[in-house]
């Protein structure tokens, strides 16, 4: 009986294990640590304005984390462009093919990611170990001066 028991268990356990993936409630795009929703509205060639960034990873559908200039529906690489007259922390224009243009509307700030720190770690340590030469090279210096 407890080999039955623990038999039916095992078997509810892994036969109900299944990953699936998230279904996104929006299209959105990430840009400079802002979320921004993608709308059907089509751009004409004259409203685009400069080239001011590119997805730059998409976001994991699995896990629904997402960090940096990220998309969970564009790939990697698909531009984003300033709105003629529209200042981009309100909206931005995303090439969805060549010479075709959507709409994307500012929603809200991107949660927070470690990676987000990463440019400013890496500064620092750069700038500890350069202390650190220059403090080793200051003190040998230094010493052959005195003997």
């Amino acid at each position: 009986m407890k080999k039955k028991l623990i038999l039916c268990l095992l078997f509810t356990f892994f036969a109900s294990n299944n990953v699936y993936a998230m279904d996104w409630a929006y299209t959105f795009v990430v840009y400079k640590g802002g979320v921004y929703e993608v709308t059907e509205e089509r751009l004409t060639n004259g409203a685009i304005g400069n080239e001011i960034g590119e997805v730059k990873r998409k976001a994991d559908e699995y896990s629904g984390n997402y960090y940096g200039d990220a998309s969970n529906h564009f790939d990697r690489g698909t531009k984003y462009y300033e709105i003629e007259g529209v200042a981009p922390d309100t909206a931005i224009a995303i090439e969805e093919r060549s010479g075709e243009w959507v709409k994307a509307v500012y929603l809200h700030e991107a949660p927070f990611y470690w990676t987000d720190l990463l440019p400013y770690i890496l500064l620092g340590i750069v700038a500890f170990v350069l202390f650190i030469v220059y403090s080793l090279r200051y003190a040998s210096k230094r010493e052959t001066r005195q003997h």
